[in-house]
Protein backbone atom coordinates (compact mmCIF):
# COMPACT_ATOMS: atom_id res chain seq x y z
CA UNK A 1 0.00 0.00 0.00
CA UNK A 2 1.53 3.36 -1.07
CA UNK A 3 0.52 6.78 1.41
CA UNK A 4 1.05 10.41 0.48
CA UNK A 5 2.03 12.04 3.70
CA UNK A 6 0.28 15.10 3.90
CA UNK A 7 2.99 18.02 3.94
CA UNK A 8 3.33 19.38 7.96
CA UNK A 9 5.46 21.48 9.56
CA UNK A 10 5.17 21.11 13.60
CA UNK A 11 6.25 24.29 15.82
CA UNK A 12 7.10 24.69 19.56
CA UNK A 13 7.15 28.80 21.21
CA UNK A 14 8.48 30.76 21.12
CA UNK A 15 10.42 29.85 17.87
CA UNK A 16 9.16 28.53 14.82
CA UNK A 17 10.30 26.79 11.90
CA UNK A 18 8.60 25.03 9.57
CA UNK A 19 9.11 21.69 7.88
CA UNK A 20 7.63 20.40 4.63
CA UNK A 21 7.11 17.22 3.08
CA UNK A 22 5.62 17.49 -0.41
CA UNK A 23 4.52 14.06 -2.18
CA UNK A 24 4.81 13.69 -5.66
CA UNK A 25 1.54 14.15 -7.35
CA UNK A 26 0.14 11.37 -9.93
CA UNK A 27 1.09 11.64 -12.98
CA UNK A 28 -1.31 13.54 -15.46
CA UNK A 29 -3.25 14.62 -12.06
CA UNK A 30 -1.82 18.14 -10.98
CA UNK A 31 -2.55 19.28 -7.58
CA UNK A 32 -2.78 22.23 -5.68
CA UNK A 33 -1.35 23.53 -2.66
CA UNK A 34 -3.18 24.89 -0.03
CA UNK A 35 -1.63 26.28 3.64
CA UNK A 36 -3.61 25.37 6.48
CA UNK A 37 -2.95 26.50 9.62
CA UNK A 38 -3.84 25.44 13.09
CA UNK A 39 -3.48 27.48 16.15
CA UNK A 40 -3.76 25.51 19.61
CA UNK A 41 -2.98 26.19 23.33
CA UNK A 42 -2.58 22.70 23.85
CA UNK A 43 -1.26 19.91 22.30
CA UNK A 44 -3.28 20.42 18.78
CA UNK A 45 -4.69 17.01 18.44
CA UNK A 46 -8.22 18.52 18.30
CA UNK A 47 -7.64 20.54 15.08
CA UNK A 48 -5.15 18.37 13.13
CA UNK A 49 -8.23 15.72 13.14
CA UNK A 50 -10.57 18.39 12.38
CA UNK A 51 -8.38 20.10 9.34
CA UNK A 52 -7.14 16.48 8.26
CA UNK A 53 -10.59 15.32 7.91
CA UNK A 54 -11.84 18.32 6.19
CA UNK A 55 -8.94 18.25 3.67
CA UNK A 56 -9.43 14.94 3.01
CA UNK A 57 -12.58 16.12 1.27
CA UNK A 58 -10.74 17.57 -1.88
CA UNK A 59 -8.47 14.76 -3.19
CA UNK A 60 -6.91 17.75 -5.76
CA UNK A 61 -5.73 19.90 -3.22
CA UNK A 62 -3.08 19.06 -0.85
CA UNK A 63 -2.84 20.69 2.61
CA UNK A 64 0.65 22.11 3.98
CA UNK A 65 0.18 21.57 7.91
CA UNK A 66 1.50 24.59 9.62
CA UNK A 67 0.85 23.47 13.35
CA UNK A 68 1.21 25.67 16.49
CA UNK A 69 1.02 24.05 19.91
CA UNK A 70 0.72 25.77 23.62
CA UNK A 71 0.06 29.32 22.51
CA UNK A 72 -1.05 31.02 25.71
CA UNK A 73 0.79 34.64 25.19
CA UNK A 74 0.14 37.44 22.74
CA UNK A 75 3.85 37.36 22.24
CA UNK A 76 3.56 33.99 20.93
CA UNK A 77 0.50 34.53 18.90
CA UNK A 78 1.94 37.50 17.58
CA UNK A 79 4.70 35.58 16.33
CA UNK A 80 2.34 33.04 14.45
CA UNK A 81 0.53 35.64 13.09
CA UNK A 82 3.42 36.86 11.26
CA UNK A 83 4.18 33.53 9.77
CA UNK A 84 0.75 33.06 8.45
CA UNK A 85 0.71 36.53 6.63
CA UNK A 86 3.81 35.53 5.15
CA UNK A 87 2.16 31.84 3.74
CA UNK A 88 -1.45 32.85 3.65
CA UNK A 89 -3.88 30.21 3.98
CA UNK A 90 -7.01 28.62 6.28
CA UNK A 91 -6.53 29.45 9.50
CA UNK A 92 -8.03 26.98 12.51
CA UNK A 93 -7.41 27.63 15.98
CA UNK A 94 -8.96 26.05 19.48
CA UNK A 95 -7.78 28.99 21.85
CA UNK A 96 -10.00 29.23 25.09
CA UNK A 97 -8.74 32.48 25.99
CA UNK A 98 -11.19 35.10 24.48
CA UNK A 99 -8.32 37.98 24.30
CA UNK A 100 -6.51 35.85 22.29
CA UNK A 101 -9.13 34.29 20.10
CA UNK A 102 -10.31 38.16 19.10
CA UNK A 103 -6.99 38.78 18.42
CA UNK A 104 -6.93 35.69 15.86
CA UNK A 105 -10.30 36.56 14.21
CA UNK A 106 -8.91 40.33 13.98
CA UNK A 107 -5.83 39.87 12.83
CA UNK A 108 -7.35 37.19 9.72
CA UNK A 109 -9.86 39.91 8.83
CA UNK A 110 -7.26 42.17 8.24
CA UNK A 111 -5.66 40.05 5.77
CA UNK A 112 -8.53 38.36 4.40
CA UNK A 113 -8.22 34.96 5.09
CA UNK A 114 -10.90 32.55 6.22
CA UNK A 115 -11.12 31.73 10.51
CA UNK A 116 -12.64 29.29 12.46
CA UNK A 117 -13.20 28.64 15.69
CA UNK A 118 -13.46 25.14 15.46
CA UNK A 119 -14.33 24.98 19.61
CA UNK A 120 -16.91 27.57 19.42
CA UNK A 121 -20.13 25.88 17.73
CA UNK A 122 -19.40 23.14 19.74
CA UNK A 123 -19.07 24.72 23.06
CA UNK A 124 -22.33 27.24 22.09
CA UNK A 125 -23.78 24.02 21.53
CA UNK A 126 -23.26 22.69 25.33
CA UNK A 127 -24.21 25.83 27.12
CA UNK A 128 -27.76 25.91 25.02
CA UNK A 129 -28.43 22.64 26.10
CA UNK A 130 -26.67 22.74 29.73
CA UNK A 131 -27.74 26.27 30.90
CA UNK A 132 -24.67 27.45 31.55
CA UNK A 133 -21.17 28.43 30.30
CA UNK A 134 -17.85 26.44 29.78
CA UNK A 135 -15.00 26.99 32.60
CA UNK A 136 -12.54 27.97 29.85
CA UNK A 137 -9.98 25.51 31.24
CA UNK A 138 -6.92 25.31 29.00
CA UNK A 139 -5.52 21.66 27.85
CA UNK A 140 -8.61 20.26 30.06
CA UNK A 141 -9.19 17.59 27.90
CA UNK A 142 -5.98 16.03 29.23
CA UNK A 143 -6.77 16.12 32.87
CA UNK A 144 -4.33 13.61 34.89
CA UNK A 145 -8.07 11.54 35.76
CA UNK A 146 -9.41 7.80 36.12
CA UNK A 147 -9.88 7.84 32.34
CA UNK A 148 -6.21 9.11 31.63
CA UNK A 149 -4.93 6.29 33.41
CA UNK A 150 -7.59 3.75 32.31
CA UNK A 151 -5.92 4.50 28.97
CA UNK A 152 -2.46 4.03 30.15
CA UNK A 153 -2.85 0.57 31.54
CA UNK A 154 -5.00 -0.57 28.37
CA UNK A 155 -1.99 0.57 26.31
CA UNK A 156 0.60 -1.35 28.90
CA UNK A 157 -1.88 -4.37 28.39
CA UNK A 158 -2.17 -4.14 24.56
CA UNK A 159 2.20 -3.82 24.16
CA UNK A 160 2.56 -6.86 26.28
CA UNK A 161 -0.13 -8.86 24.87
CA UNK A 162 1.12 -8.04 21.31
CA UNK A 163 1.66 -10.73 18.50
CA UNK A 164 0.23 -13.94 20.62
CA UNK A 165 2.69 -12.85 23.84
CA UNK A 166 1.63 -14.00 27.60
CA UNK A 167 -1.35 -16.05 26.57
CA UNK A 168 -2.13 -17.73 29.94
CA UNK A 169 -3.67 -14.44 31.18
CA UNK A 170 -5.63 -13.46 27.83
CA UNK A 171 -9.02 -13.82 29.32
CA UNK A 172 -7.94 -10.44 31.03
CA UNK A 173 -8.00 -8.55 27.63
CA UNK A 174 -11.49 -6.44 26.84
CA UNK A 175 -10.95 -7.01 23.22
CA UNK A 176 -8.66 -10.26 21.43
CA UNK A 177 -8.05 -9.36 17.55
CA UNK A 178 -6.92 -12.84 15.69
CA UNK A 179 -5.66 -13.02 11.77
CA UNK A 180 -2.69 -14.34 9.64
CA UNK A 181 0.39 -12.18 9.31
CA UNK A 182 -0.46 -8.67 7.74
CA UNK A 183 -3.90 -7.89 8.46
CA UNK A 184 -3.42 -4.61 11.13
CA UNK A 185 -3.69 -6.85 14.24
CA UNK A 186 -1.08 -4.43 16.32
CA UNK A 187 -2.29 -0.65 15.01
CA UNK A 188 -5.87 -1.78 15.54
CA UNK A 189 -4.85 -2.99 19.28
CA UNK A 190 -3.05 0.41 19.63
CA UNK A 191 -5.44 2.41 18.27
CA UNK A 192 -8.39 0.92 20.73
CA UNK A 193 -6.22 0.82 23.69
CA UNK A 194 -5.70 4.61 23.38
CA UNK A 195 -9.88 4.36 23.89
CA UNK A 196 -8.80 2.49 26.68
CA UNK A 197 -9.66 -0.97 25.69
CA UNK A 198 -7.14 -3.70 26.90
CA UNK A 199 -6.38 -5.33 23.54
CA UNK A 200 -4.67 -8.43 22.72
CA UNK A 201 -3.99 -10.04 19.20
CA UNK A 202 -2.61 -13.68 18.51
CA UNK A 203 -1.48 -14.85 15.00
CA UNK A 204 -3.08 -17.24 13.23
CA UNK A 205 -0.20 -19.58 11.33
CA UNK A 206 -1.33 -21.99 9.05
CA UNK A 207 -1.53 -25.27 9.92
CA UNK A 208 -0.99 -24.26 13.82
CA UNK A 209 -3.04 -25.02 16.56
CA UNK A 210 -4.32 -21.72 18.33
CA UNK A 211 -3.64 -21.18 22.23
CA UNK A 212 -5.99 -23.21 24.27
CA UNK A 213 -6.15 -20.41 26.28
CA UNK A 214 -8.06 -18.25 23.76
CA UNK A 215 -10.53 -20.71 22.91
CA UNK A 216 -11.34 -20.94 26.84
CA UNK A 217 -11.55 -17.30 27.30
CA UNK A 218 -14.96 -16.18 28.00
CA UNK A 219 -14.44 -12.29 28.98
CA UNK A 220 -13.01 -10.84 25.70
CA UNK A 221 -14.69 -9.92 22.37
CA UNK A 222 -13.00 -11.95 19.84
CA UNK A 223 -12.67 -10.82 16.61
CA UNK A 224 -10.93 -12.00 13.29
CA UNK A 225 -9.34 -9.37 11.07
CA UNK A 226 -9.29 -10.78 7.45
CA UNK A 227 -8.28 -9.17 4.18
CA UNK A 228 -8.07 -10.02 0.44
CA UNK A 229 -5.59 -12.33 -0.45
CA UNK A 230 -4.50 -9.21 -3.07
CA UNK A 231 -4.11 -6.92 -0.55
CA UNK A 232 -2.10 -8.70 1.95
CA UNK A 233 -0.07 -9.90 -1.06
CA UNK A 234 1.15 -6.10 -1.50
CA UNK A 235 1.48 -4.97 2.13
CA UNK A 236 3.52 -8.51 2.38
CA UNK A 237 6.10 -7.84 -0.41
CA UNK A 238 7.00 -4.31 1.18
CA UNK A 239 7.64 -5.70 4.37
CA UNK A 240 11.46 -6.36 5.02
CA UNK A 241 11.64 -9.94 6.48
CA UNK A 242 15.21 -11.11 5.26
CA UNK A 243 17.42 -11.63 8.44
CA UNK A 244 14.17 -13.81 9.60
CA UNK A 245 15.52 -17.25 10.21
CA UNK A 246 13.65 -19.66 7.25
CA UNK A 247 11.67 -16.24 5.92
CA UNK A 248 10.95 -17.40 1.86
CA UNK A 249 9.89 -13.51 0.83
CA UNK A 250 8.78 -15.36 -2.58
CA UNK A 251 6.08 -18.04 -0.31
CA UNK A 252 5.19 -15.09 1.74
CA UNK A 253 3.91 -12.96 -1.10
CA UNK A 254 2.70 -15.87 -2.90
CA UNK A 255 -1.31 -15.54 -3.43
CA UNK A 256 -2.30 -18.90 -3.31
CA UNK A 257 -0.12 -19.43 0.02
CA UNK A 258 -2.33 -16.15 1.54
CA UNK A 259 -5.83 -17.96 0.10
CA UNK A 260 -4.92 -21.29 2.15
CA UNK A 261 -3.90 -19.30 5.39
CA UNK A 262 -7.02 -17.25 4.95
CA UNK A 263 -9.45 -20.12 4.45
CA UNK A 264 -7.71 -21.95 7.52
CA UNK A 265 -7.82 -18.52 9.28
CA UNK A 266 -11.90 -18.48 8.73
CA UNK A 267 -12.37 -21.81 9.57
CA UNK A 268 -11.12 -21.16 13.03
CA UNK A 269 -13.05 -18.17 13.53
CA UNK A 270 -16.26 -20.21 12.24
CA UNK A 271 -15.75 -22.96 14.54
CA UNK A 272 -15.26 -20.58 17.61
CA UNK A 273 -18.01 -18.35 16.34
CA UNK A 274 -15.96 -15.20 16.17
CA UNK A 275 -17.37 -12.18 13.84
CA UNK A 276 -14.94 -11.63 11.19
CA UNK A 277 -14.19 -8.23 9.66
CA UNK A 278 -13.04 -7.64 6.31
CA UNK A 279 -9.84 -4.71 6.80
CA UNK A 280 -9.01 -4.80 2.75
CA UNK A 281 -10.84 -1.26 2.20
CA UNK A 282 -10.80 -0.27 6.09
CA UNK A 283 -8.87 2.45 7.73
CA UNK A 284 -7.26 1.61 11.41
CA UNK A 285 -10.26 3.94 12.72
CA UNK A 286 -13.25 2.35 10.67
CA UNK A 287 -11.94 -1.40 11.91
CA UNK A 288 -11.54 0.01 15.18
CA UNK A 289 -15.02 1.52 14.87
CA UNK A 290 -16.69 -1.97 13.80
CA UNK A 291 -15.23 -3.52 16.43
CA UNK A 292 -16.45 -1.33 18.81
CA UNK A 293 -20.10 -1.26 17.64
CA UNK A 294 -19.92 -5.48 18.20
CA UNK A 295 -18.61 -4.81 21.35
CA UNK A 296 -21.50 -2.68 22.64
CA UNK A 297 -23.91 -5.27 20.96
CA UNK A 298 -22.11 -8.28 22.58
CA UNK A 299 -22.50 -6.61 26.19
Amino acid sequence: MCYSPVASGRHSPPDFHTTREYSAPPVNKPQSFFHLHLISDATGETLLAAGRAASAQYKDARAVEHIYPLIRTERQLAAVLDEIDAEPGIVLYTVVDQTLARTIDERCAAMGLPCVSVLEPVLSVFQSYLGAPAGRRVGAQHALDADYFRRIDALNFTMEHDDGQLPADIDEADVVLVGISRTSKTPTSIYLANRGIKTANVPIVLGVSIPESLTRARKPLIVGLVASAERISHVRQHRLLGSTPGYDAELYADRAQIMQELGYARQICTRNGWPMIDVSRRSIEETAAAILALRTRSR
